[in-house]
């Protein structure tokens, strides 16, 4: 079906009750068709409008996203003390001779601290691979606890300050709820070290727009990694801005569009999962990942 069937009622018609609508996004301005599953080919939930199911459509979703996110968060941190790019793009034949003798120091990971915030399976994802640097591990999750057992403090919200105020790189993995939106507005950016850097891989609500870009103009944190934005496409011929400020024309800003987990094996992973799930529903057996059971 074409995007727009996500947020419109004009394919409604070509929906049966016996089907799965596979979707990102499934929020239509009224009461939806009934159909069997809904099955979300990502994580996040926020683009379904839940109370214009019927009750009969269960929802799940997939994963298979944290491998490939966690890499890039350690790419971002990588490149952010050892700056591999600028060296790579000043080294001529040319320049070598006073490349050498000029050379400056780069930074290393090995002693450092990292905060997540949000410590479900991309949270963790990024710990594992953390720890194996030499790094601290600082988790804020909603309980204040961590099962996993690897981060070396876990803290609550009420104690996002003092996590935040520990941290040479903060790393956003938590889902946009109402308790998370706007998390990192201008009070939090400012427990924040001017040295540290801010990643994000969640959502791009978690942190506050003007906040943030305020914050990066002016130097009260050192930088950012930016890979989940303000403003998305709706329709397949739509060109929007990534958001309404110019976070892109920032020299401290490493941007990309949204592609931290769009790896070649994500697809086969998470399809899978899909696959499965419908072979599971045809034979009457539970699903994988259930949001919402079927009433």
């Amino acid at each position: 079906m074409p995007r727009e069937a996500a947020s419109s009622d004009l394919s409604d018609r070509t929906i049966a009750p016996e089907d799965v609508v596979v979707s990102l996004r499934f929020s239509p301005p009224g009461r939806a068709p009934p159909f069997r599953l809904l099955h979300v080919p990502g994580a996040g939930l926020d683009g379904v409008d839940f109370d214009s199911l019927q009750p009969g459509c269960a929802v799940c979703n997939v994963f298979e996203h944290e491998i490939p996110i966690a890499e890039y968060v350690m790419l971002g941190m990588l490149e952010w003390q050892i700056r591999l790019a600028d060296m790579r793009a000043s080294f001529t034949p040319e320049s070598w001779s006073d490349n050498y003798r000029s050379r400056v120091p780069h930074g290393e990971l090995f002693g450092g601290t990292v905060a997540v915030i949000g410590f479900g399976r991309i949270g963790q994802a990024i710990a594992t691979r953390a720890r194996a640097f030499g790094m601290r591990i600082l988790a804020m999750t909603g309980s204040g606890v961590d099962p996993s057992g690897l981060a070396d403090l876990v803290l609550p919200p009420a104690g996002l300050p003092s996590l935040l105020a520990q941290s040479d790189f903060v790393v956003i993995a938590c889902p946009l709820t109402e308790a998370t939106r706007g998390l990192i507005d201008e009070t939090a950016l400012g427990h924040m070290k001017r040295s540290a850097v801010l990643i994000n891989v969640g959502r791009a609500e978690v942190a506050d727009e003007d906040a943030l870009y305020r914050a990066l103009a002016d130097r009260v944190i050192a930088g950012a990694v930016l890979d989940v934005w303000y403003r998305y496409p709706a329709r397949s011929d739509e060109t929007v801005p990534p958001s309404r400020l110019p976070f892109l024309s920032l020299p401290n800003v490493y941007a990309t569009p949204h592609s931290s987990a769009w790896t070649e094996a994500l697809a086969h992973r998470r399809y899978s999962v899909i696959a499965e799930n419908i072979r599971r529903l045809a034979a009457n057996e539970p699903l994988l990942n259930l949001v919402r059971p079927a009433a």
